[in-house]
């Protein structure tokens, strides 16, 4: 199957192209499913050679109730029990664009921290950013709505939506209503607010004053960079290369610091170093393939890293959410993306990581265009051969199964480990056809979608 290229010379800002680098994926091709009224796309008859597939699939599979969160959660026993021995689950996404995905993600979420013991739910989004929702979730202060405005523009923007931002005030829900503390935990770093800095400086004036000037020296040129997320992404991608890389130099100088002072603090080394993998990133020259390849698996080690540095720190479960590229044990890109996050989860974590994917059979999703635009598309349905052909035979319309458990019957193990076409899809439109996947091989848990509708934008500020 064809492969997206990494086409960096289309997208008017690097930063634009890291924040996307989860996004850009082989994607699923064919035209769109014609729907009924409804929106319910039908299902092909199961053919003689995949009958005993489906039909081992079906004693494993349990259904689901809705992907909409709230209400009864008894559909989700079963997937609580699938994730006890981790301490790490990654619920991937197949699309960063749909609705009914992030919805049962929200749902699968739950279940996990009301009833499985988690308590931070991790993502592909900025340390501070992570930070200014972590204050809302703590205090209620400030509108999530405008804080998600605030953060999420950019490469960023395809997760500012109506999904997410009901996510986080069920969060903030549940925190003040006096549950486990839950909180956000940002594992990208295409941008740091000032915010980060200050925090730094503020922790060294109080614990180590003798080493303020030289990290307010180190980290003058980011500090003065623009305020505003997407305006400072542009700002620092038009500087020319030599100022990049002394910043590099200048926030990598700063973090080594304060890794060898006589006082340390673990969050403010977190901080530093989030700073330093940021600044490194904007010095690639991402139309060179072998630096693009190096930043992407830079970028997925340190993810992983930061999954596991907050787990061991605080010893509490952690729900990592990325795209399925993302969280699966086997890149789908080996050319772009030789080692993927679930992975390095698994090398770090060992058994104590577990690998969610979710799967769609068709439906609409949102994408952002090569030259920073946004539209809704169509995929599926499914083709004949592919994985989710197959997946949608299974009697339940949506529905999730333990690969693990049913890869013990011999014909669906030879099913799970053989590599078939597999929506990935990308956050970027135009895309190309489906890549070639083992599911067995990429996930423990695969959770099915039928039909999927398209993510709602939180709207503009009036």
């Amino acid at each position: 199957m064809a492969h997206v290229s990494r086409r960096r010379s289309l997208v008017p800002a690097m930063t634009v192209a890291l924040a996307l680098t989860a996004l850009l994926g082989p994607a699923a091709g064919g035209a769109a499913a014609v729907a009924s009224p409804d929106g319910v796309r039908s299902v092909p008859a199961a053919t003689a050679d995949d009958r005993a597939v489906v039909a081992g699939l079906e004693r494993y599979a349990h259904p689901l109730r809705s992907t909409e969160p709230g209400g009864p959660a008894d559909d989700l026993r079963a997937f609580g029990r699938m994730t006890r021995g981790a301490d790490i689950v990654g619920i991937g996404e197949a699309s960063h664009g749909s609705k009914d995905v992030f919805a049962v993600k929200e749902r699968l979420f739950r279940q996990l921290a009301e009833h499985e013991g988690f308590s931070a739910y991790a993502m592909e989004i900025s340390w501070s950013a992570a930070d200014r929702l972590n204050t809302y979730l703590r205090t209620g202060e400030g509108d999530v709505r405008q804080i998600m405005r605030d953060e999420f523009q950019d490469g960023y923007s395809l997760l500012n939506t109506e999904e997410l931002a009901h996510l986080f005030s069920w969060m903030r829900e549940h925190n003040r209503n006096g549950g486990r503390r839950l909180r956000i935990v940002g594992l990208d770093y295409s941008d740091a607010g000032p915010e980060q800095y200050d925090r730094i400086l503020t922790w060294a004036e109080r614990s180590e004053p003798a080493l303020l000037p030289e990290l307010r020296r180190r980290y003058a040129a980011l500090r003065a960079l623009p305020t505003g997320v997407a305006t400072r992404m542009a700002a620092y991608n038009a500087l020319p290369l030599a100022e990049k890389q002394m910043m590099a130099k200048d926030a990598e100088a700063a973090y080594q610091l304060l890794s060898k002072a006589g006082k340390q603090d673990p969050w403010v080394l977190q901080e530093a170093r989030v700073l330093s993998h940021m600044a490194a990133e904007y010095t690639v020259d991402w139309s060179d393939p072998a630096q693009a390849k190096a930043a992407s698996r830079l970028r997925d080690r340190t993810m992983a890293e930061t999954a596991v540095w907050w787990q061991r720190r605080t010893g509490e479960r952690i729900a990592v959410s990325a795209h399925d590229g993302h969280v699966s044990y086997e890149t789908v890109m080996p050319a772009a993306y030789p080692v993927t996050m679930g992975a390095d989860l698994r090398e770090l974590a060992g058994r104590k990581y577990l690998a969610v994917g979710t799967s769609l059979y068709g439906g609409d999703y949102r994408a952002r265009t090569a030259t920073g635009g946004e539209g809704t598309y169509s995929v599926g349905p499914a083709a004949p051969g592919s994985n989710e052909y197959t997946l949608g035979k299974v009697r339940h319309r949506d529905f999730y199964v333990d690969l693990r458990a049913a890869g013990r019957d011999p014909v669906v193990n030879g099913w799970l480990t053989t590599a078939r076409p597999t929506f990935v899809i990308p956050g970027r439109y135009p895309n190309e056809p489906s890549p070639p996947l083992a599911l067995g091989r990429a996930f423990d848990v695969v959770v099915h979608l039928h039909h999927v509708r398209a993510s709602v934008p939180v709207a503009p500020a009036q």
